[in-house]
């Protein structure tokens, strides 16, 4: 019986996919030929905690109804002013 693993747990195991040649010499490019699998592994586990974090996010507004855009715009500016902070501190 297969148990189910979490992203980035379990054995490494060869998969293949299709990719466009330029996707491939970027990648390439950015990596070198060794690091390929590491750096694709890491963007899938981004994208699949994106696409949860949206599930999460489409869940609680079916729930409790849209987000307030002001009160969102007025935190992300308090985020945004602590970080300019932070890095005028630093």
């Amino acid at each position: 019986m297969a148990t189910c693993q979490a992203p980035g747990e379990g054995p490494v195991r060869p998969v293949s996919v299709s990719l466009h040649e330029g996707t491939i010499a970027a990648l390439k490019a950015r990596t070198g030929k060794r690091g390929m699998s590491a750096y694709v592994e890491t963007l899938i586990q981004r994208q699949l905690e994106r696409d949860r974090l949206r599930e999460l996010i489409e869940d609680a507004e079916a729930e409790h109804g849209p987000v307030d855009q002001a009160a969102a715009d007025a935190k992300r500016a308090i985020l945004r002013s602590d970080a300019a902070g932070s890095v005028d501190a630093a």
